[in-house]
Protein backbone atom coordinates (compact mmCIF):
# COMPACT_ATOMS: atom_id res chain seq x y z
CA UNK A 1 0.00 0.00 0.00
CA UNK A 2 1.65 3.50 -0.98
CA UNK A 3 2.12 5.68 1.41
CA UNK A 4 -0.49 8.34 -0.45
CA UNK A 5 -2.72 5.48 -0.19
CA UNK A 6 -2.47 4.45 3.28
CA UNK A 7 -2.86 8.16 3.95
CA UNK A 8 -6.15 8.80 2.52
CA UNK A 9 -7.65 5.32 4.16
CA UNK A 10 -6.46 6.55 7.81
CA UNK A 11 -8.20 10.46 7.11
CA UNK A 12 -11.04 7.97 6.39
CA UNK A 13 -10.99 6.02 8.75
CA UNK A 14 -10.83 8.73 11.07
CA UNK A 15 -13.32 11.00 9.82
CA UNK A 16 -16.11 7.87 9.52
CA UNK A 17 -15.14 7.60 13.63
CA UNK A 18 -16.09 11.15 14.64
CA UNK A 19 -18.61 10.98 12.53
CA UNK A 20 -19.88 7.67 14.60
CA UNK A 21 -19.20 9.69 17.95
CA UNK A 22 -21.36 12.43 17.08
CA UNK A 23 -25.15 12.25 18.79
CA UNK A 24 -27.87 12.27 15.98
CA UNK A 25 -29.67 15.68 15.31
CA UNK A 26 -32.53 15.60 17.43
CA UNK A 27 -36.15 17.35 15.38
CA UNK A 28 -36.68 20.30 16.23
CA UNK A 29 -40.11 20.58 18.23
CA UNK A 30 -42.41 23.80 17.09
CA UNK A 31 -43.09 26.66 19.35
CA UNK A 32 -46.65 26.93 19.44
CA UNK A 33 -47.98 30.24 18.55
CA UNK A 34 -49.99 31.95 21.39
CA UNK A 35 -53.77 31.98 21.02
CA UNK A 36 -53.96 35.43 20.66
CA UNK A 37 -52.66 38.28 18.73
CA UNK A 38 -51.79 41.81 20.02
CA UNK A 39 -52.47 45.07 18.10
CA UNK A 40 -51.82 48.56 19.05
CA UNK A 41 -53.65 51.39 17.21
CA UNK A 42 -52.17 54.89 17.48
CA UNK A 43 -54.55 57.36 17.22
CA UNK A 44 -54.61 61.09 16.53
CA UNK A 45 -57.55 63.57 15.01
CA UNK A 46 -57.64 67.36 14.30
CA UNK A 47 -53.93 67.92 13.96
CA UNK A 48 -54.59 71.29 11.70
CA UNK A 49 -51.50 71.67 11.25
CA UNK A 50 -50.09 72.99 14.93
CA UNK A 51 -46.48 71.85 14.46
CA UNK A 52 -45.80 73.70 17.50
CA UNK A 53 -47.70 74.29 20.94
CA UNK A 54 -50.57 75.42 20.44
CA UNK A 55 -52.34 78.08 23.13
CA UNK A 56 -54.96 75.01 24.74
CA UNK A 57 -54.99 73.58 27.86
CA UNK A 58 -56.04 69.80 28.65
CA UNK A 59 -58.18 68.96 31.39
CA UNK A 60 -56.59 67.00 33.81
CA UNK A 61 -58.58 64.94 36.21
CA UNK A 62 -57.23 66.73 39.96
CA UNK A 63 -59.24 66.15 43.04
CA UNK A 64 -57.86 68.59 44.53
CA UNK A 65 -59.68 71.08 42.22
CA UNK A 66 -62.96 72.34 43.09
CA UNK A 67 -63.93 71.14 39.15
CA UNK A 68 -61.99 67.85 39.37
CA UNK A 69 -59.88 68.95 37.04
CA UNK A 70 -57.01 70.75 36.22
CA UNK A 71 -55.42 72.06 33.10
CA UNK A 72 -52.34 71.76 31.17
CA UNK A 73 -50.52 72.95 28.29
CA UNK A 74 -49.65 70.55 26.21
CA UNK A 75 -48.65 69.80 22.06
CA UNK A 76 -45.59 70.16 19.55
CA UNK A 77 -45.04 67.86 17.05
CA UNK A 78 -41.28 66.96 17.95
CA UNK A 79 -42.87 65.77 21.36
CA UNK A 80 -46.02 64.05 20.03
CA UNK A 81 -43.79 62.33 17.58
CA UNK A 82 -42.16 60.97 20.26
CA UNK A 83 -44.96 59.93 22.54
CA UNK A 84 -45.84 58.26 18.87
CA UNK A 85 -42.52 56.76 18.72
CA UNK A 86 -42.33 54.99 22.26
CA UNK A 87 -46.17 53.90 21.75
CA UNK A 88 -45.25 51.37 18.43
CA UNK A 89 -41.74 50.23 20.35
CA UNK A 90 -44.05 48.35 23.00
CA UNK A 91 -45.50 46.35 20.21
CA UNK A 92 -44.63 45.97 16.24
CA UNK A 93 -48.30 44.95 15.49
CA UNK A 94 -49.26 48.75 14.96
CA UNK A 95 -50.64 50.91 12.86
CA UNK A 96 -51.10 54.87 13.43
CA UNK A 97 -53.90 56.25 12.17
CA UNK A 98 -55.81 59.99 11.90
CA UNK A 99 -59.31 60.92 12.16
CA UNK A 100 -59.64 63.76 9.93
CA UNK A 101 -58.47 67.69 9.47
CA UNK A 102 -54.83 66.83 9.73
CA UNK A 103 -54.50 69.65 7.41
CA UNK A 104 -56.78 72.93 7.14
CA UNK A 105 -57.02 75.96 9.42
CA UNK A 106 -53.56 75.71 10.00
CA UNK A 107 -50.94 78.06 12.10
CA UNK A 108 -49.03 80.35 9.73
CA UNK A 109 -46.27 78.06 9.61
CA UNK A 110 -48.35 75.21 7.74
CA UNK A 111 -50.15 77.55 6.21
CA UNK A 112 -47.42 79.66 4.68
CA UNK A 113 -45.97 76.37 2.40
CA UNK A 114 -49.78 75.24 1.67
CA UNK A 115 -49.88 72.51 4.25
CA UNK A 116 -46.97 70.53 2.75
CA UNK A 117 -44.68 71.01 6.29
CA UNK A 118 -47.87 68.94 8.19
CA UNK A 119 -48.07 66.24 5.65
CA UNK A 120 -43.86 66.15 6.10
CA UNK A 121 -44.16 65.64 9.85
CA UNK A 122 -46.87 62.82 9.28
CA UNK A 123 -44.62 60.97 6.99
CA UNK A 124 -41.79 61.24 9.31
CA UNK A 125 -44.32 60.63 12.31
CA UNK A 126 -45.33 56.91 10.10
CA UNK A 127 -48.86 57.55 9.56
CA UNK A 128 -50.48 54.46 7.89
CA UNK A 129 -54.15 55.55 7.13
CA UNK A 130 -55.35 59.09 7.85
CA UNK A 131 -59.61 59.16 6.70
CA UNK A 132 -59.82 63.16 5.11
CA UNK A 133 -62.05 65.05 7.24
CA UNK A 134 -63.91 68.74 6.15
CA UNK A 135 -61.16 70.74 6.57
CA UNK A 136 -58.75 68.72 3.92
CA UNK A 137 -61.59 70.45 1.24
CA UNK A 138 -61.05 73.98 2.07
CA UNK A 139 -59.12 74.45 -0.74
CA UNK A 140 -60.62 72.13 -2.87
CA UNK A 141 -59.87 68.91 -4.80
CA UNK A 142 -57.27 69.26 -6.50
CA UNK A 143 -55.00 70.82 -4.16
CA UNK A 144 -55.84 67.71 -1.74
CA UNK A 145 -54.85 65.46 -3.88
CA UNK A 146 -51.94 67.39 -4.62
CA UNK A 147 -50.87 67.10 -0.97
CA UNK A 148 -51.67 63.09 -1.32
CA UNK A 149 -49.51 62.61 -4.81
CA UNK A 150 -46.66 65.70 -4.36
CA UNK A 151 -45.69 67.84 -6.73
CA UNK A 152 -45.77 71.43 -6.65
CA UNK A 153 -48.48 73.63 -6.39
CA UNK A 154 -49.28 76.03 -9.22
CA UNK A 155 -48.06 79.64 -9.51
CA UNK A 156 -51.15 82.23 -9.16
CA UNK A 157 -50.10 84.45 -11.73
CA UNK A 158 -48.57 82.03 -14.33
CA UNK A 159 -50.31 78.91 -13.80
CA UNK A 160 -47.40 76.22 -13.36
CA UNK A 161 -45.63 74.35 -10.93
CA UNK A 162 -44.22 77.06 -8.67
CA UNK A 163 -41.65 75.08 -5.57
CA UNK A 164 -40.71 78.50 -4.50
CA UNK A 165 -37.23 77.81 -4.32
CA UNK A 166 -37.78 74.68 -2.67
CA UNK A 167 -36.96 71.36 -3.45
CA UNK A 168 -40.04 69.30 -5.14
CA UNK A 169 -42.76 68.08 -2.48
CA UNK A 170 -42.82 64.17 -2.25
CA UNK A 171 -46.42 64.27 -1.26
CA UNK A 172 -48.20 61.67 1.26
CA UNK A 173 -46.54 58.23 2.22
CA UNK A 174 -49.28 57.42 4.41
CA UNK A 175 -53.02 56.49 2.73
CA UNK A 176 -56.01 58.40 2.65
CA UNK A 177 -59.18 56.81 3.01
CA UNK A 178 -62.43 57.90 2.25
CA UNK A 179 -65.09 55.66 2.08
CA UNK A 180 -68.02 58.08 1.72
CA UNK A 181 -66.38 60.69 -0.84
CA UNK A 182 -67.61 60.03 -4.13
CA UNK A 183 -66.66 61.66 -7.23
CA UNK A 184 -69.92 62.89 -9.16
CA UNK A 185 -68.66 62.34 -12.48
CA UNK A 186 -67.17 58.35 -12.11
CA UNK A 187 -68.98 57.21 -9.09
CA UNK A 188 -65.71 56.06 -7.59
CA UNK A 189 -64.38 57.12 -3.91
CA UNK A 190 -62.30 60.01 -4.37
CA UNK A 191 -59.57 57.84 -2.08
CA UNK A 192 -59.61 54.17 -0.62
CA UNK A 193 -62.51 53.61 1.16
CA UNK A 194 -60.29 51.39 3.62
CA UNK A 195 -57.40 49.79 3.92
CA UNK A 196 -56.13 46.14 5.67
CA UNK A 197 -53.18 45.41 7.83
CA UNK A 198 -52.40 41.32 8.32
CA UNK A 199 -50.33 41.38 11.97
CA UNK A 200 -48.95 37.39 12.22
CA UNK A 201 -51.88 36.51 10.22
CA UNK A 202 -54.98 38.12 11.20
CA UNK A 203 -56.36 40.46 9.29
CA UNK A 204 -57.97 44.30 10.45
CA UNK A 205 -59.68 46.48 8.34
CA UNK A 206 -59.63 50.57 8.83
CA UNK A 207 -62.63 52.27 6.77
CA UNK A 208 -62.19 55.95 6.61
CA UNK A 209 -65.14 58.37 7.14
CA UNK A 210 -66.18 61.94 7.12
CA UNK A 211 -69.29 63.59 8.01
CA UNK A 212 -71.51 63.50 5.62
CA UNK A 213 -72.55 67.19 6.01
CA UNK A 214 -69.05 68.04 5.09
CA UNK A 215 -69.82 70.23 1.77
CA UNK A 216 -71.83 72.72 4.57
CA UNK A 217 -68.81 73.55 6.21
CA UNK A 218 -66.62 74.20 3.24
CA UNK A 219 -66.04 77.45 1.54
CA UNK A 220 -67.58 77.76 -1.80
CA UNK A 221 -65.99 75.48 -4.21
CA UNK A 222 -64.13 73.36 -1.89
CA UNK A 223 -66.18 70.17 -2.46
CA UNK A 224 -67.28 70.61 -6.16
CA UNK A 225 -67.22 67.40 -8.02
CA UNK A 226 -67.79 65.44 -5.21
CA UNK A 227 -70.60 64.26 -2.61
CA UNK A 228 -70.81 62.82 0.52
CA UNK A 229 -72.84 59.51 1.49
CA UNK A 230 -74.65 58.60 4.73
CA UNK A 231 -72.24 57.32 6.69
CA UNK A 232 -74.08 54.11 8.46
CA UNK A 233 -75.43 52.95 4.73
CA UNK A 234 -71.82 53.52 3.56
CA UNK A 235 -70.60 51.11 6.81
CA UNK A 236 -73.29 48.71 5.85
CA UNK A 237 -72.32 48.17 2.40
CA UNK A 238 -68.27 47.71 3.27
CA UNK A 239 -68.49 45.40 6.03
CA UNK A 240 -69.32 41.91 3.89
CA UNK A 241 -66.81 42.87 1.67
CA UNK A 242 -64.20 42.96 4.10
CA UNK A 243 -66.02 39.75 5.68
CA UNK A 244 -64.99 38.25 2.10
CA UNK A 245 -61.54 39.17 2.44
CA UNK A 246 -61.10 37.68 5.45
CA UNK A 247 -61.54 40.80 7.85
CA UNK A 248 -63.09 40.01 11.37
CA UNK A 249 -61.61 43.02 12.93
CA UNK A 250 -62.92 46.26 11.91
CA UNK A 251 -61.71 49.87 12.89
CA UNK A 252 -63.97 53.15 11.67
CA UNK A 253 -61.96 56.39 11.53
CA UNK A 254 -64.41 58.88 11.12
CA UNK A 255 -64.64 62.81 10.85
CA UNK A 256 -67.36 63.08 13.21
CA UNK A 257 -67.65 63.17 16.96
CA UNK A 258 -69.62 64.15 20.02
CA UNK A 259 -68.68 65.70 23.47
CA UNK A 260 -68.44 64.97 27.62
CA UNK A 261 -67.61 66.21 30.76
CA UNK A 262 -64.76 65.03 32.43
CA UNK A 263 -61.12 64.81 31.78
CA UNK A 264 -59.33 63.15 28.81
CA UNK A 265 -60.11 59.93 29.50
CA UNK A 266 -63.66 60.12 30.90
CA UNK A 267 -67.15 59.40 29.42
CA UNK A 268 -68.62 61.36 31.11
CA UNK A 269 -72.15 62.48 29.56
CA UNK A 270 -71.29 61.48 26.11
CA UNK A 271 -73.92 63.16 23.74
CA UNK A 272 -73.56 64.00 20.22
CA UNK A 273 -74.07 62.77 16.68
CA UNK A 274 -70.72 61.15 17.37
CA UNK A 275 -72.31 58.85 20.17
CA UNK A 276 -75.49 57.85 17.40
CA UNK A 277 -73.63 57.27 14.82
CA UNK A 278 -71.88 54.44 16.68
CA UNK A 279 -74.79 53.33 17.92
CA UNK A 280 -76.12 52.73 14.51
CA UNK A 281 -73.14 51.76 13.25
CA UNK A 282 -73.18 47.96 12.22
CA UNK A 283 -72.56 45.47 15.23
CA UNK A 284 -69.27 44.17 13.17
CA UNK A 285 -67.67 47.03 14.21
CA UNK A 286 -65.07 47.20 17.19
CA UNK A 287 -63.78 50.12 17.44
CA UNK A 288 -64.64 53.77 16.03
CA UNK A 289 -61.72 56.87 16.07
CA UNK A 290 -63.62 60.01 16.06
CA UNK A 291 -63.11 63.47 15.45
CA UNK A 292 -64.49 67.18 14.72
CA UNK A 293 -65.84 68.31 17.93
CA UNK A 294 -62.12 68.53 19.21
CA UNK A 295 -62.91 66.57 21.91
CA UNK A 296 -61.40 63.79 24.73
CA UNK A 297 -63.22 61.24 25.40
CA UNK A 298 -62.57 57.51 26.00
CA UNK A 299 -65.82 55.28 25.42
CA UNK A 300 -65.79 51.55 26.81
CA UNK A 301 -68.74 50.80 25.27
CA UNK A 302 -71.33 52.42 23.45
CA UNK A 303 -73.86 50.47 21.02
CA UNK A 304 -71.21 47.33 21.79
CA UNK A 305 -68.30 49.56 20.50
CA UNK A 306 -64.90 50.95 21.75
CA UNK A 307 -65.22 55.20 21.05
CA UNK A 308 -62.57 57.21 20.98
CA UNK A 309 -61.20 60.97 20.12
CA UNK A 310 -58.00 62.73 21.27
CA UNK A 311 -58.81 65.81 21.65
CA UNK A 312 -57.02 68.49 18.70
CA UNK A 313 -53.72 69.79 17.72
CA UNK A 314 -51.87 67.06 18.66
CA UNK A 315 -52.44 67.81 22.41
CA UNK A 316 -52.76 63.74 23.18
CA UNK A 317 -52.71 60.91 21.65
CA UNK A 318 -54.94 57.79 22.24
CA UNK A 319 -53.23 54.29 22.55
CA UNK A 320 -55.38 51.30 21.65
CA UNK A 321 -54.60 47.79 22.13
CA UNK A 322 -56.46 45.30 20.95
CA UNK A 323 -56.65 41.36 21.77
CA UNK A 324 -57.21 39.24 19.18
CA UNK A 325 -58.28 35.62 18.39
CA UNK A 326 -55.86 33.90 15.98
CA UNK A 327 -58.14 31.79 14.66
CA UNK A 328 -61.45 33.52 14.49
CA UNK A 329 -59.50 37.11 14.14
CA UNK A 330 -62.23 38.60 16.28
CA UNK A 331 -61.63 40.56 19.09
CA UNK A 332 -61.63 39.11 22.65
CA UNK A 333 -60.28 42.28 24.52
CA UNK A 334 -60.08 45.71 24.07
CA UNK A 335 -58.34 48.58 26.21
CA UNK A 336 -57.47 52.20 25.50
CA UNK A 337 -56.26 56.12 27.28
CA UNK A 338 -55.67 58.86 25.86
CA UNK A 339 -51.97 60.22 26.47
CA UNK A 340 -51.18 63.65 26.77
CA UNK A 341 -48.27 65.07 24.96
CA UNK A 342 -46.17 67.44 27.11
CA UNK A 343 -44.51 70.36 26.05
CA UNK A 344 -41.31 69.30 27.94
CA UNK A 345 -41.05 65.74 27.05
CA UNK A 346 -38.98 63.99 24.76
CA UNK A 347 -38.72 65.41 21.04
CA UNK A 348 -38.28 63.49 17.96
CA UNK A 349 -34.52 64.87 16.02
CA UNK A 350 -36.02 64.54 13.03
CA UNK A 351 -39.06 66.38 13.63
CA UNK A 352 -37.10 69.02 15.00
CA UNK A 353 -34.78 68.76 11.95
CA UNK A 354 -37.59 69.55 9.36
CA UNK A 355 -38.78 72.43 11.72
CA UNK A 356 -35.07 73.60 11.61
CA UNK A 357 -35.91 74.26 8.01
CA UNK A 358 -39.14 75.80 7.74
CA UNK A 359 -39.07 78.10 11.28
CA UNK A 360 -36.27 80.43 9.62
CA UNK A 361 -38.40 80.95 6.34
CA UNK A 362 -41.72 81.94 7.89
CA UNK A 363 -39.97 83.81 10.81
CA UNK A 364 -40.08 87.43 8.83
CA UNK A 365 -43.41 87.48 7.99
CA UNK A 366 -44.71 85.62 11.51
CA UNK A 367 -42.90 87.86 13.80
CA UNK A 368 -44.01 91.13 12.45
CA UNK A 369 -46.31 93.00 15.04
CA UNK A 370 -49.08 94.05 13.81
CA UNK A 371 -51.04 95.07 16.89
CA UNK A 372 -50.73 95.79 20.43
CA UNK A 373 -53.51 94.83 22.99
CA UNK A 374 -54.43 95.86 26.19
CA UNK A 375 -55.58 92.40 27.55
CA UNK A 376 -56.42 89.13 26.14
CA UNK A 377 -59.12 88.67 23.80
CA UNK A 378 -60.29 84.76 24.53
CA UNK A 379 -62.95 83.15 22.04
CA UNK A 380 -64.53 82.13 24.67
CA UNK A 381 -68.52 83.11 24.75
CA UNK A 382 -70.71 84.45 27.70
CA UNK A 383 -73.66 83.10 28.53
CA UNK A 384 -75.83 85.58 26.26
CA UNK A 385 -74.05 84.04 23.34
CA UNK A 386 -71.11 86.88 22.59
CA UNK A 387 -67.56 86.54 23.09
CA UNK A 388 -64.97 89.79 23.11
CA UNK A 389 -62.87 88.26 20.39
CA UNK A 390 -66.09 88.17 17.84
CA UNK A 391 -66.98 91.07 18.64
CA UNK A 392 -63.46 92.07 17.66
CA UNK A 393 -63.67 89.99 14.40
CA UNK A 394 -66.79 91.46 13.35
CA UNK A 395 -66.04 95.53 14.01
CA UNK A 396 -62.83 94.29 12.22
CA UNK A 397 -64.65 93.33 9.03
CA UNK A 398 -67.05 96.38 8.96
CA UNK A 399 -64.78 98.89 9.18
CA UNK A 400 -63.05 96.96 5.99
CA UNK A 401 -66.41 96.97 4.05
CA UNK A 402 -67.79 100.32 4.36
CA UNK A 403 -66.27 102.34 2.02
CA UNK A 404 -68.54 101.89 -0.98
CA UNK A 405 -65.57 101.01 -3.65
CA UNK A 406 -64.94 98.00 -0.84
CA UNK A 407 -69.09 97.03 -0.79
CA UNK A 408 -70.90 99.85 1.57
CA UNK A 409 -71.53 97.61 4.33
CA UNK A 410 -73.79 99.06 7.11
CA UNK A 411 -73.48 95.65 9.39
CA UNK A 412 -70.96 92.85 9.82
CA UNK A 413 -71.96 89.29 10.94
CA UNK A 414 -69.28 86.38 11.72
CA UNK A 415 -69.82 82.97 12.39
CA UNK A 416 -68.42 81.71 15.66
CA UNK A 417 -66.02 78.53 13.56
CA UNK A 418 -63.83 81.27 12.42
CA UNK A 419 -62.50 82.19 16.08
CA UNK A 420 -59.80 79.61 16.01
CA UNK A 421 -57.34 81.00 19.07
CA UNK A 422 -57.38 83.72 21.25
CA UNK A 423 -55.32 86.56 21.03
CA UNK A 424 -52.79 86.31 23.63
CA UNK A 425 -50.78 89.76 23.72
CA UNK A 426 -46.99 89.37 24.55
CA UNK A 427 -45.60 91.75 27.75
CA UNK A 428 -45.73 94.65 26.20
CA UNK A 429 -49.02 94.19 24.35
CA UNK A 430 -47.35 93.69 21.02
CA UNK A 431 -49.16 91.09 18.75
CA UNK A 432 -47.53 89.26 15.85
CA UNK A 433 -49.14 88.73 12.51
CA UNK A 434 -48.33 85.18 13.44
CA UNK A 435 -51.13 85.43 16.13
CA UNK A 436 -53.24 86.71 14.23
CA UNK A 437 -53.29 84.40 11.20
CA UNK A 438 -53.37 81.49 14.29
CA UNK A 439 -56.93 83.28 15.08
CA UNK A 440 -58.22 83.83 11.62
CA UNK A 441 -56.21 80.70 9.22
CA UNK A 442 -59.33 80.69 6.84
CA UNK A 443 -58.31 83.16 4.73
CA UNK A 444 -61.40 83.85 3.53
CA UNK A 445 -62.66 86.69 1.52
CA UNK A 446 -65.18 89.37 3.04
CA UNK A 447 -68.35 89.14 0.77
CA UNK A 448 -71.35 92.62 0.89
CA UNK A 449 -74.21 91.41 0.08
CA UNK A 450 -78.13 92.76 0.36
CA UNK A 451 -80.19 91.30 2.69
CA UNK A 452 -83.76 92.53 4.23
CA UNK A 453 -84.18 93.38 7.81
CA UNK A 454 -86.71 90.26 7.62
CA UNK A 455 -83.91 88.30 6.05
CA UNK A 456 -81.67 89.68 8.74
CA UNK A 457 -83.86 88.15 11.23
CA UNK A 458 -84.23 84.78 9.25
CA UNK A 459 -80.18 84.66 9.61
CA UNK A 460 -80.55 85.08 13.52
CA UNK A 461 -83.08 82.61 13.89
CA UNK A 462 -81.45 80.17 11.51
CA UNK A 463 -78.29 79.88 14.05
CA UNK A 464 -79.78 78.57 16.88
CA UNK A 465 -80.88 75.32 14.51
CA UNK A 466 -78.18 72.61 14.15
CA UNK A 467 -75.23 75.07 13.69
CA UNK A 468 -73.13 77.76 15.72
CA UNK A 469 -76.20 78.61 17.88
CA UNK A 470 -77.11 74.99 19.39
CA UNK A 471 -74.44 75.66 22.20
CA UNK A 472 -74.92 79.38 22.31
CA UNK A 473 -71.97 80.28 20.08
CA UNK A 474 -74.09 83.27 18.49
CA UNK A 475 -72.77 85.05 15.14
CA UNK A 476 -70.65 88.49 16.41
CA UNK A 477 -72.37 91.30 15.27
CA UNK A 478 -70.83 94.52 14.53
CA UNK A 479 -70.35 97.38 16.74
CA UNK A 480 -74.12 99.73 16.26
CA UNK A 481 -76.18 96.54 15.96
CA UNK A 482 -78.37 94.82 18.78
CA UNK A 483 -81.01 92.58 19.69
CA UNK A 484 -82.54 90.29 22.24
CA UNK A 485 -83.29 86.83 21.95
CA UNK A 486 -84.91 84.40 24.33
CA UNK A 487 -84.09 81.28 25.51
CA UNK A 488 -87.48 80.08 26.71
CA UNK A 489 -88.98 79.93 22.97
CA UNK A 490 -88.70 77.61 20.11
CA UNK A 491 -86.25 77.08 17.83
CA UNK A 492 -87.40 79.78 14.62
CA UNK A 493 -89.34 82.03 16.90
CA UNK A 494 -86.53 83.40 19.66
CA UNK A 495 -85.88 86.78 18.14
CA UNK A 496 -87.61 89.33 20.41
CA UNK A 497 -90.13 91.30 17.90
CA UNK A 498 -88.25 94.85 17.46
CA UNK A 499 -85.65 94.15 19.07
CA UNK A 500 -83.50 94.85 16.08
CA UNK A 501 -81.95 97.92 16.08
CA UNK A 502 -78.85 99.86 14.18
CA UNK A 503 -77.61 102.49 15.30
CA UNK A 504 -80.75 103.01 17.89
CA UNK A 505 -83.07 102.63 14.79
CA UNK A 506 -85.38 99.85 14.39
CA UNK A 507 -84.65 97.50 11.91
CA UNK A 508 -87.69 97.68 9.26
CA UNK A 509 -88.51 94.62 7.30
CA UNK A 510 -88.51 95.43 3.86
CA UNK A 511 -85.87 97.75 4.03
CA UNK A 512 -82.84 96.34 2.42
CA UNK A 513 -79.38 96.28 4.49
CA UNK A 514 -75.65 95.93 3.33
CA UNK A 515 -74.36 93.32 5.28
CA UNK A 516 -70.79 91.76 5.46
CA UNK A 517 -69.85 88.33 6.26
CA UNK A 518 -66.71 86.09 5.37
CA UNK A 519 -67.50 83.98 2.12
CA UNK A 520 -67.85 80.59 4.06
CA UNK A 521 -71.46 82.30 5.49
CA UNK A 522 -72.46 84.26 2.49
CA UNK A 523 -72.33 80.47 0.67
CA UNK A 524 -75.09 79.90 3.36
CA UNK A 525 -73.03 77.15 5.50
CA UNK A 526 -74.00 75.93 8.80
CA UNK A 527 -77.89 76.18 8.25
CA UNK A 528 -77.23 79.33 7.35
CA UNK A 529 -79.32 79.15 4.19
CA UNK A 530 -80.85 82.59 3.99
CA UNK A 531 -77.66 83.91 2.99
CA UNK A 532 -77.62 82.46 -0.12
CA UNK A 533 -80.86 84.93 -1.33
CA UNK A 534 -78.29 87.40 -0.65
CA UNK A 535 -78.25 90.07 -3.73
CA UNK A 536 -75.54 92.53 -5.51
CA UNK A 537 -72.78 90.57 -3.69
CA UNK A 538 -69.41 92.17 -4.03
CA UNK A 539 -66.02 90.43 -3.12
CA UNK A 540 -64.03 92.87 -1.10
CA UNK A 541 -60.69 92.42 1.00
CA UNK A 542 -59.52 89.21 2.87
CA UNK A 543 -60.83 88.68 6.30
CA UNK A 544 -57.24 88.95 8.14
CA UNK A 545 -56.48 91.48 5.95
CA UNK A 546 -59.32 93.27 7.60
CA UNK A 547 -58.48 92.74 10.98
CA UNK A 548 -54.62 93.52 10.21
CA UNK A 549 -56.24 97.25 8.55
CA UNK A 550 -58.52 97.36 11.74
CA UNK A 551 -55.65 96.80 14.33
CA UNK A 552 -52.57 98.14 12.87
CA UNK A 553 -52.99 102.03 14.46
CA UNK A 554 -52.43 100.41 17.85
CA UNK A 555 -48.84 99.79 17.30
CA UNK A 556 -47.94 103.29 17.44
CA UNK A 557 -51.29 104.32 19.28
CA UNK A 558 -52.90 103.01 22.11
CA UNK A 559 -53.29 99.72 22.41
CA UNK A 560 -56.61 98.14 20.96
CA UNK A 561 -58.83 97.37 24.20
CA UNK A 562 -62.16 95.68 23.77
CA UNK A 563 -65.31 97.37 23.92
CA UNK A 564 -68.06 96.39 26.83
CA UNK A 565 -70.18 93.06 26.00
CA UNK A 566 -74.41 93.84 25.64
CA UNK A 567 -74.56 93.74 21.52
CA UNK A 568 -76.62 90.51 22.34
CA UNK A 569 -79.09 90.38 24.87
CA UNK A 570 -80.45 86.79 26.03
CA UNK A 571 -83.94 86.27 28.29
CA UNK A 572 -84.60 83.45 30.44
Amino acid sequence: MSRVFRSAFFVALFAGLVGCSTPPKQASIPVAKSPEVRVKVIAFNDFHGNLRQPSLRVPIADATQPTGLRFEPAGGVEQFAAVVAEMKSRNQNNVVVSAGDMIGATPLLSALFKDEPTIEAMNLVGVDFHAVGNHEFDYGVAHLKRLREGGCALNAKTQQPDCGGRAPYKGAKFGFLAANTVVEATGNTLFPAYGIREFEGVKVGFVGLTLEGTAALVRPGGTTGVKFANEVETLKRLVPILRTQGVNTIVVVIHEGGSQTGDLNSCTDFTGVGRDLAIAFPPEIDVVVQAHTHRFYICPDVGGKLVTSAGSNGTSVTEIDLVLNRSTGRVVKRDARNVLVKPDGAKAPALTQLLDQYVPLAAPLENRVVARVANELPALFNDQGESALGNLIADAHLAATQAPDRGGAVIAFNNPGSLRAPIVPGADGAVSYGALFRTQPFQNDLIVLNLTGKQIRTLLEQQFNSGPGSRNRLLSVSTGFNYTWDASKPVGDRIVAGSMKLNGVAIVPDLQYRVASNSFMAGGNEGLDVMKEGRDRQTSVGDLEALVEFLEPSVVGAPYSAPALGRVRRLN
